[in-house]
């Protein structure tokens, strides 16, 4: 006996958001908990002196591959881009580097024009502390932040170049 259609449709979409999501994690800003995003490429690092925290910014297959062509302004629909934050540290045997610390939080914009229009085209979400609480403060909190970059696409980040 055949299946319809739909519910083919509806077994393919819940096992792509399956693999999309991490369900064991409480939703920020009513965004899910990406799952794997540790696995991420790295876009690019960042060390802020104002408070003293390393960043690494992660993307998915998606925002990698633009960051790699240079299609970063507008980034493309399904980027999403991953910051991971630590507390700067300094390495016992070599004091004059500076080293991931504390781990502070992993925040992550989601790109869907149509979807977060009203927020600059971008999900906002963010999951604080080595237990990713969610940081549900509002999205006002992340956009307002972000406003001096708008005319980048509400990024910050230049993507490191690696030689071809």
């Amino acid at each position: 006996m055949k299946k319809p259609l739909h519910a083919l449709t509806a077994l393919t979409l819940t096992l792509a958001v399956s693999a999309y999501a991490d369900n064991s994690k409480a939703p920020s800003h009513g965004i899910d908990y990406p799952a794997g995003w540790q696995d991420w490429t790295t876009i690019a690092v960042s060390h802020r002196t104002d408070n003293k925290t390393i960043r690494s910014i992660l993307g998915n297959d998606i925002a990698q591959k633009a960051a790699r062509a240079g299609q970063v302004n507008p980034w493309p629909d399904g980027a999403i881009l991953g910051k991971v934050v630590w507390k700067d540290s300094t390495l016992t045997d070599w004091p004059t580097a500076n080293a991931p610390g504390e781990f502070v939080h992993a925040e992550f914009m989601f790109k869907d024009a149509e979807k977060y229009a009203s927020t600059g085209g971008w999900g906002w979400a963010r999951w604080v502390g080595l237990e990713q609480q969610p940081f549900d403060k509002g999205t006002q909190v992340c956009t307002s932040c972000h406003t001096p970059v708008k005319n980048r696409d509400w990024v910050f980040t230049d993507p490191a170049r690696f030689p071809e």
